[in-house]
Order: C-alpha cells, then sequence, then structure tokens
C-alpha cells in the first residue's frame, strides 16, 4: 500500500553526484556532494587523465516499516575526464561537511608565459602569450554521470 501512495521503491543501480567545477587561478576544483557519506566508503582513483569517485552509503532500516524513503542510498560514481592541461600527478582531495574537493593543478606547459622575439632591430621584442583566464576553462575538463 505504502507503495503504490509513494510511488514505487525502486532506485537506480549507480547514482548520480552533484558537482561543482571551477578554475581558481593555477588550479580547478571539483566539489561533489556526498551528504552523509562516511570517509572510509569514498574511492578516489586516477588511471591516465580519468579520475573516477565512487561512494556508498548503505542501507539503514531503524523503522520495522519503512513509510518514505527518499534519501538516496547505494553507490553512487562520477567520471572526470582530464584535458591535457591538468597535472593529474598533483591531484589532492579532502572531505568535510559532506562534500568532497578534488583539486587540480594546471600543468606548467599549459600556463601563460612571455616568449622573446628575436629579430635584426636592435633589443628584443616579446609578446605575451598569455589568454584571458578562463577562456578555454571548459576544455580542460569533461565529466561523466
Amino acid at each position: 500500500m505504502t507503495q503504490q501512495v509513494w510511488g514505487g521503491n525502486e532506485r537506480p543501480s549507480v547514482l548520480p553526484m552533484p558537482m561543482d567545477a571551477y578554475r581558481d587561478g593555477d588550479q580547478f576544483v571539483v566539489r561533489l556532494d556526498l551528504p552523509g557519506i562516511e570517509p572510509d566508503s569514498i574511492d578516489l582513483t586516477v588511471e591516465r587523465n580519468v579520475v573516477t569517485v565512487s561512494a556508498t552509503r548503505s542501507w539503514r532500516r531503524d523503522a520495522r516499516h519503512e513509510v518514505v524513503a527518499e534519501r538516496p542510498q547505494g553507490m553512487f560514481r562520477r567520471q572526470l575526464f582530464l584535458g591535457e592541461g591538468l597535472d593529474s600527478e598533483g591531484l589532492s582531495a579532502s572531505y568535510e561537511q559532506g562534500v568532497l574537493t578534488v583539486t587540480l593543478p594546471v600543468a606548467e606547459q599549459a600556463k601563460p608565459r612571455k616568449v622573446e622575439i628575436s629579430g635584426s632591430t636592435s633589443g628584443a621584442a616579446s609578446i605575451d602569450a598569455t589568454s584571458s583566464e578562463g577562456a578555454d576553462d571548459d576544455q580542460e575538463l569533461t565529466h561523466s554521470t
């Protein structure tokens, strides 16, 4: 009867993780919401240019008869595909108040730099090879649920 009133209790086998990603100076920051997840159940792996985050929220049966069960339970997973401009070797992560924060430094070869121009005129000129920050941010990181 409860299932008829409130809907079925079928849940997807892998649940999504809400995420924000942004560039902050020389690093990319990714924040994933994982409220109620035990830190020991979070798994963060890097393989080549793919960062995989997975976590499990265990089923809790506190009541004899569940009336409403809206909080997602089970396996959560998210993959991030890194562009060549990010340094996966320097990846770091922290988990506070239900939010997993993953920080990825921008690779040295992707950082803006000045290029000296040589020529026959007196004195060397230089060209600023920097781009406006954030112009290609969306090219550095792609993701899938």
